[in-house]
This record gives structure tokens, C-alpha cells and sequence, in this order.
């Protein structure tokens, strides 16, 4: 039925999950509300059985080809393939997505205004045919040729969604589409692997080894679009078309948010059959869920991955320095990489530690490491310093580092006095208990480093490179127990915020050079 010479467009089609409960509707429509009832009327899909859903949840509507889906600010949100929408922004619906409003799950036909297919014809060429471009977010589940394939589609996501593991919902969405496809007898899905040139073996259905052109897979990744396949019978078939005895099939890339991820294919070892071009609408379609899918699945992969990297890495920072690193890493700036300028560092170590524990229980020792040094930490800490690394006996810090602090110089000294009197506490705790106890020394410099993350993605390290280093050292050898010894270049920065006497070290070139012994701090 026509108007004005147009043909109407196609209804929009939802499959509805809501627990054990399964339903399909269709709108005639331009636009849905999902929600329900109120005292300002009822919703067009009403959900009032979820009581996680919004009186004025989501809407839903169509643009010509485009479905769109909008949060209209709902309590608890509206997610697409698990990620969470923006309220108040329209978002572009594709073939496979999977949305969830409270706990109800819907999966959306994306129509297009002209859904009639064309017959699908052949050439008895080794050539690429009925081309289709899978980059496009407007695939329209068939319903001609073979049969609807709507239902079956829609069911298959609702029911593959909640697979956890890639490993078991790989070979299930490959297993249902083969039993899906008339004339499909075998499939094989391939991912990229670690570099661009490998292709690893994710799924496959077939009686025997894998059934697969290597040549056909990688055409579709390169050219990111689903074709039809038939062999020339006269002409050479390829090795590995001839190996499987592979007379037709069907290529799909698997393309999400521009990035090509791998591809899906089915074949038939049978000459009589020919795959029609609804055969090639529903593959992309599949294509498309699979690569969200594995899109994920790897992403949620990245972010365990990353906890596990920062949990490691943020032991050695101070909680307001560990805020900033977290939202560099959910932003993807928390990369490896160094950069040069002025920093402050701060060595302590335990004085006559050796002689100390000569005739100790290295038990007992990894317990009095234990009690002083988690305190000397918190004290670093307090004033936004970066541990960079335990020493043994030794603690070495940073301030200034890895962000950049206009108070770096007078906080390193608050450390340091700090330290010293965190000490004090637990010595004080050890020796009422009659335990073994130690002093420390500590040594100041600031100069300029390569300080940041060092190494591989997976295995980063915080780390300061330099000269002051050095020379930091220098001033923590010589401090005496109990000592708080700068430099002449720290000085300079803090002189008029603490009372100090001046005195020298030697160097290991036995330069003798100015160095100040801290006595306070104001306030």
C-alpha cells in the first residue's frame, strides 16, 4: 500500500525480555514511549511489571533507515550493549545491539524504508559478489527469500547476551547461525591476534578440521565489507578452497565503533547450494552483535587488566596523588613515558642496620622492617609524596612527582620531620615491649631528573633517573641518627620557613660541600 507514491515504512519490531518472560511487539509508529502508566497517561511499550523502569523511561524512534533510542532522564538509566547512555542524548541504534532499561532487556529490528530484496544472482566467477558495506549501522534483518529471519535473530541475542565467557559465546553465536542459515553446513570465525598480519582461530562448526579461505577472510577485513562467494568450477579454486572442498559461502567482517576486529564466515561443500542476499543481511547482522561482543568483552578485559596494574603501581603513591592517576587512567593518559624538570628527593635509611640485626631471626626482622616502615610511608604521604622504591632498610621519595607541586621543597622537609617523629612513636611502642629499635637519617636534595612511568604498558614503573638522585644519597650516608640534612640548592628554597644550622659533607671525591641540618619547621 502506497501513499503519494511512496511506500510506507516498515513497523519497528522489539523482542522483549523481561525474567522468564518473552514477548514481541510491533508500532506502526514513528515513535515509542517506554515507561509506565502515569497520571499524564500511558506509554506505548509499558513496562510496569519492571518496577526498575521510569515512568517516562526511553523513547524510541525512526529517521528514515535510522533507528534511535534517547534516555529521557531516567532513575536508574538506559544502557546499550552494557554501556550507559547519556540522559537526553539520542544515540543511533545497530543490528545486534541489546538495550537494558532496569531489568528488562530489549532487542531493537533496525528497518529501512525499502525492505524488499532483491533476487540474488550468482556469477559462475571466482569473484566477490552482492557486496555489502558492513560499516553501515542501518541492516535490515531480512524477512524474503528463505524465510523471516527477524525472530530467530532478535531471539538469539537475548539469549547468547548474558554469556560471561568470549570463549563458550563465540562458538554458540557461530553454532546458531549455521542451524539459521538454509544451505550453511560448516562456519569458522576468526579474530585478530596480537599483531595485524595474524589471524587466530576462535570458533568453528564442521564435521572435520576447519573450513576456511585464508585469502576470502583477509579480502573482507581489508575491504571491511560482506560478500557472497561461488567457486568457478572451471577455474583454479585456491588450496585451501580445494582442500575443504568449499563450493560456496558467505564473508562478514566483524566491525565495531571503526575497528575491524575479525571475521565471520559459513560455507557449503555442496554445489546446489546458493546463499541469497537475505542469507548475506543476516550474517552481517550477526557479524555486527559478535563484534560488539568480543568489543566488550576485550574492553572489560583492558579494565581488569589496568586494576591489576594500578592496584600494583598506586601502593606507591599518596591518596590525593592516586586520585589524579585514576582519572588519567579512565581517561587513557596513564601511559608509559618520562619527561625532564626539577624534582625533590628525600632518602632515609636505618642507621648501623647491619650490625643491628647480625644476630637477629630474619623473622624478626621482616617484623621490625614491617612496624617502622608502613609508618615512615604515611608520613611521606601526608605531605603528597611518591615512594619510589623501598631499599632495603632504605626509603626513597619524590615530591613534585609524577604531578608537579609549586610546595614540593618545604613539604619534602614537613616529610622528614614527620618521619622522625613517626619513629619516635613506634620506637617507643617496640621498646615497651622490649624489642629492638632503630633511628634513622635522612637526606634532601632537589635538581632536575627524568622522572614518570618507565616500561611496557603491562609492566609500568614508576621511577627518577638523575644526578640529584645522586647526590640525595650523598646527604643521607652522612646524616646522623636522627638527622635531617639538605642541600645548599634546597636551602635556598626553604630558608626562610625553617630554623636550621649549617654544616658540610664530604663527597666521594672528597669535595667537602655546604649542607644545612634541619631543626624545625613553622608553622
Amino acid at each position: 500500500m502506497k501513499t503519494d507514491g511512496a511506500q510506507l515504512a516498515p513497523p519497528i519490531r522489539l523482542a522483549i525480555r523481561f525474567g522468564e518472560q518473552r514477548w514481541q511487539k510491533s508500532f506502526n509508529q514513528p515513535l515509542i514511549v517506554v515507561g509506565r502508566p502515569s497520571s499524564d497517561g500511558k506509554p506505548d511499550l509499558d513496562l510496569s511489571s519492571d518496577i526498575n523502569i521510569s515512568r517516562r523511561q526511553a523513547r524510541i524512534w525512526r529517521e528514515g533507515s535510522e533507528c534511535w533510542l534517547e534516555d529521557l532522564g531516567s532513575k536508574f538509566g538506559t544502557k546499550i550493549n552494557g554501556a550507559r547512555l547519556e540522559a537526553n542524548a539520542k544515540t543511533k541504534l545497530a543490528a545486534g545491539d541489546l538495550i537494558k532499561m532496569g531489568d528488562t532487556e530489549i532487542a531493537v529490528e533496525v528497518p529501512m524504508e525499502n525492505s524488499e530484496s532483491k533476487k540474488n544472482v550468482l556469477p559462475d566467477a571466482f569473484s566477490i559478489s552482492n557486496s555489502l558495506d558492513a560499516a553501515q549501522n542501518n541492516l535490515t534483518l531480512p524477512r524474503k527469500s528463505h524465510g523471516d529471519y527477524s525472530r530467530p535473530f532478535l531471539d538469539l541475542v537475548l539469549e547468547l547476551n548474558n554469556q560471561t565467557e568470549l570463549a563458550q559465546l563465540l562458538p554458540a553465536i557461530l553454532n546458531k547461525t549455521v542451524h539459521l542459515i538454509p544451505g550453511a553446513k560448516r562456519g569458522t570465525l576468526l579474530l585478530g591476534g596480537e599483531n595485524s598480519e595474524t589471524l587466530v582461530l576462535s570458533a568453528f562448526v564442521s564435521d572435520g578440521e576447519p573450513a576456511v579461505s585464508e585469502t576470502l577472510a583477509r579480502r573482507a577485513l581489508a575491504e571491511k565489507r560482506g560478500f557472497i562467494w561461488r567457486q568457478n568450477f572451471q577455474g583454479d579454486p585456491g588450496l585451501s578452497i580445494q582442500r575443504h572442498h568449499i563450493a560456496s559461502g558467505m564473508y562478514a567482517p566483524l566491525i565495531c565503533r571503526g575497528e575491524t576486529l575479525g571475521v565471520i564466515c559459513v560455507d557449503s561443500p555442496s554445489r546446489d547450494s546458493i546463499f541469497s542476499e537475505d542469507d548475506l543481511r543476516l550474517l552481517l547482522a550477526v557479524a555486527n552483535f559478535a563484534a560488539t561482543t568480543v568489543a566488550n568483552h576485550q574492553l572489560q578485559q583492558s579494565l581488569r587488566d589496568n586494576a591489576k596494574l594500578l592496584e600494583r603501581l598506586l601502593t606507591n603513591f599518596s591518596p590525593q596523588l592516586r586520585a589524579t592517576l585514576l582519572e588519567k587512567a579512565r581517561l587513557g593518559r596513564l601511559r608509559p613515558g618520562g619527561e625532564k624538570s626539577e624534582v625533590t628527593i628525600l632518602f632515609s635509611d636505618i642507621r648501623d642496620f647491619t650490625t643491628k640485626t647480625a644476630n637477629m631471626d630474619p623473622a624478626d626482622i621482616v617484623e621490625m622492617l614491617n612496624d617502622y616502615l608502613p609508618a615512615l610511608g604515611h608520613a611521606i604521604f601526608q605531605f603528597d609524596g611518591t615512594i619510589d622504591k623501598f631499599l632495603g632498610d632504605a626509603v626513597l621519595a619524590v615530591f613534585g612527582s609524577p604531578e608537579p607541586d609549586a610546595r614540593q621543597h618545604e613539604k619534602a622537609v614537613r616529610a622528614a620531620l614527620a618521619m622522625q617523629d613517626a619513629l619516635a612513636t613506634v620506637t617507643a611502642k617496640r621498646a615497651a615491649r622490649g624489642e629492638p629499635v632503630c633511628e634513622i637519617g635522612v637526606g634532601i636534595h632537589c635538581g632536575e631528573v627524568l622522572h614518570g612511568f618507565i616500561g611496557a604498558a603491562d609492566r609500568l614503573e614508576f621511577t627518577v633517573i638523575g644526578d640529584a638522585v645522586n647526590r640525595a644519597s650523598r646527604f643521607c650516608n652522612q646524616a646522623k641518627a636522627g638527622e635531617i640534612l639538605i642541600s645548599y640548592e634546597l636551602y635556598q628554597r626553604v630558608f626562610t620557613q625553617i630554623e636550621s644550622e649549617k654544616t658540610s659533607i664530604t663527597t666521594k671525591t672528597s669535595e667537602t660541600i655546604p649542607a644545612y641540618r634541619v631543626k624545625s619547621i613553622q608553622n
